[in-house]
């Protein structure tokens, strides 16, 4: 017989080996086996080629072979499913410290701390002092299963899974002050409680996150979703004396915060005959707080428990999710938001509130690196698994960060008939009738989906469809997984969409310089047009000019009168006239012809007295100054005289 302390080191290789976490269920399986190590492990795991060398009997005994690639530290997530053994070798050998994950929570703070199961409760407080600020002295560490321990425990010494949840209270500290009981109130009511709650007949755990402003109505119809036992039914231990009424929220109820124990079995309520029945649905209707509940144990009075599934579904719901026959998916969808957030808190995703065409519009068709994954939820109020996946899941700070970060989340409504087809419809005409058949042959039960969809070039793919039996970790490692998948992608496709934007650009900056140089050309060409046509333009003003001149200088040459002869019987008056040029103009004028008649003259030989003057010399003057009207006697140009020509300025 195995003394205490090899039952402790087999119960923890035990453990270690199979995944499962419950302590009274690993004991169980190890007294049907004698505290065989070796043959427990061959009870739950699946019979398979290969063999199991045993360090305590010293006998080699056939085995499953175990792939020693598997980390012997990923359990199954609950020990009442399916049984996912690993080892890691094929040969049990002496057993290494295993490393313990606790979450602790201290008001509104939650710590991390992750210990080998040989260190002691006491470190576990010196690390909480250090991130706290809190002395260890001050400090009541809980929430360990078998109640209270000393600083001294060896954490081995516990039996404790490899997740564990603990929680501080500090009695001897002041709470954070408030400015009224009003305002503290308010503050409970935006705090987070968590509710650690065991179902007695089956002994397995429950850890539930709810908003203060939650009633315990709703949390015993939350239980009652995840144990089948009707409200009415429900015997519970561990709510304050204050709790007294079940629509009182949780802030005012007195629950410890920010973790509460509470025990949860079914009220034994024997019906042998139709007056025992009477007599118990009298008890019933006494105890019941919600009209709702009526409906929960029809299958004991006689009714078909289909027929009354959904009428308690129906009464215990608020408000649809989505409006039915919905004409517009943005108003279904502004209505899905706010009744998940009056649900399950403000702390979810951030819904895409638009058709799906236009979340694939904002996920996929934007530059490369601009994109994203679309995550459709897909919610359904029937299933009994949508209130934990909601509250426990999809409401996780990691989930909700990592989704917003990294995907655009739309959502839809599967509730209703019409809603159902409608995105059945959708489906096929974006994804395929493959996809649509899916989902269409998907249960109730295993009901939210969550489908991870990435854009490619002529097509949307599908790349997982998440069911709502899950746990946080393995929603995470999936939505990973996908994001891995979608980062290769994403950097092909950034790769392509540069190089095609490097050829534009050339192309853009070549179509430029191509299109500045005929611009170049045109003015050039335009400015040599303008100029040859400024030229004839000018030639053919000055052409006229000269035309013009020259009719002139001719009429004045016709209408000038004979040149007298020297010997005339009247005075006549010579005059010689230089030019600007240098020559000389002479003619006989006789001395009683107006001075007008030699300037029409000198027009006539090409110099217009508007644009010269004609000066004499002794005694300097300007003829043209003088009345042309006068004779050439009057203005003392006879018998003769010279002259000359002089531009005007």
């Amino acid at each position: 017989m195995a003394s205490n302390m090899d039952r402790e080191m087999i119960l923890a290789d035990f453990q270690a080996c199979t995944g499962i976490e419950n302590i009274d269920e690993a004991i169980t399986l190890l007294e049907q086996n004698n505290w065989d190590l070796v043959a427990a492990i061959n009870g739950v795991i699946p019979q398979e080629n290969g063999i199991l060398q045993s360090d305590y009997g010293g006998e080699t005994i056939p085995g499953p072979a175990f792939d020693p690639s598997h980390p012997a530290s990923a359990p199954a997530p609950s020990s009442s499913s399916a049984f996912r053994p690993v080892m890691p070798s094929r040969q049990i050998v002496e057993r290494q410290p295993r490393m313990l994950d606790f979450r602790v929570e201290y008001r509104d703070r939650n710590v991390d701390v992750v210990l080998e199961d040989s260190c002691t409760v006491g470190e576990i407080k010196q690390i909480l002092e250090n991130e706290l600020q809190i002395p260890v002295s001050k400090m009541l560490l809980k929430g360990w299963k078998t109640g209270d321990v000393e600083d001294s425990t060896v954490l081995k010494s516990l039996h404790l899974p490899k997740n564990n949840s603990l929680y501080v209270l500090t009695p001897d500290l002041p709470p954070p002050s408030s400015s009224s009981h009003a305002g503290a109130l308010q503050e409970s009511l935006n705090q987070n409680f968590m509710l650690i709650i065991t179902h007695r007949e089956v002994q397995r755990e429950y850890n539930l996150n709810f908003s203060g402003s939650s009633t315990i109505q709703e949390v015993k119809r939350n239980v009652y979703d995840l144990t089948s036992i009707p409200v009415r039914h429900q015997l519970w231990d561990g709510w304050p004396t204050s709790a007294t009424d079940d629509s009182m929220c949780l802030a005012e109820s007195g629950l410890s915060y920010p973790c509460h124990r509470l025990t949860v079995g079914r009220r034994s309520s024997p019906l042998q005959t139709r007056e025992q029945s009477e007599e118990q649905s009298t008890d019933v209707h006494m105890v019941s707080d919600s009209d709702g509940d009526d409906f929960e144990d029809a299958s004991e009075f006689g009714v078909d428990d289909g027929e009354v599934f959904g009428m308690a579904s129906s009464a215990l719901r608020k408000s649809p999710m989505m409006p039915e026959n919905a004409e517009n998916e943005g108003d279904a969808l502004l209505q899905f938001t706010a009744e998940f957030s009056s649900r399950y808190g403000d702390c979810h995703p951030v819904f895409f509130i638009g058709s799906l065409e236009a979340a694939f519009q904002e996920a996929f068709y934007v530059k490369a690196r601009d994109r994203k994954l679309l995550a459709i939820y897909l919610h359904h109020d029937e299933s009994v698994l949508t209130n934990v996946f909601c509250s426990q899941m999809l409401c996780a700070e990691s989930i909700v960060s990592y989704l917003s970060q990294n995907f655009i989340t739309w959502a839809w409504d599967l509730t209703k008939d019409a809603n159902r087809a409608r995105f059945l419809t959708m489906c096929n005409r974006h994804f395929g009738s493959v996809v649509a058949q899916t989902i269409r042959t998907q249960k109730t039960d295993q009901f939210p989906l969550f489908l991870i969809i990435m854009g490619k070039r002529s097509s949307n793919e599908v790349l997982n469809v998440i069911q709502g039996n899950t746990t946080v970790d393995e929603l995470m490692m999936r939505l990973m997984a996908a994001m891995e998948i979608f980062t290769a992608q994403q950097q092909e496709d950034i790769k392509d969409e540069d190089e095609r934007e490097a050829r534009e650009n050339v192309k853009r900056e070549q179509d430029e310089a191509y299109r500045l140089s005929l611009e170049a050309d045109r003015a050039k060409r335009e400015a040599h047009e303008r100029e040859m046509a400024e030229q004839f333009r000018l030639e053919q003003i000055r052409k006229e000019q000269e035309e013009e001149r020259e009719a002139i200088r001719l009429s004045l040459e016709q209408a000038l009168p004979p040149e007298p002869k020297e010997e005339n019987a009247e005075p006549v008056s010579k005059l010689r006239i230089r030019t600007p040029s240098g020559e000389f103009l002479e003619r006989r004028f006789l001395a009683s012809n107006k001075l007008q008649i030699v300037f029409d003259f000198v027009a006539s030989k090409g110099f217009p007295w508007d644009e010269f003057k004609l000066l004499s010399t002794f005694p300097r003057r300007d003829v043209t100054q003088l009345d042309p009207n006068k004779s050439l006697l009057e203005v003392k140009l006879f018998p003769q005289e010279t002259l000359f020509l002089e531009a005007k300025e």
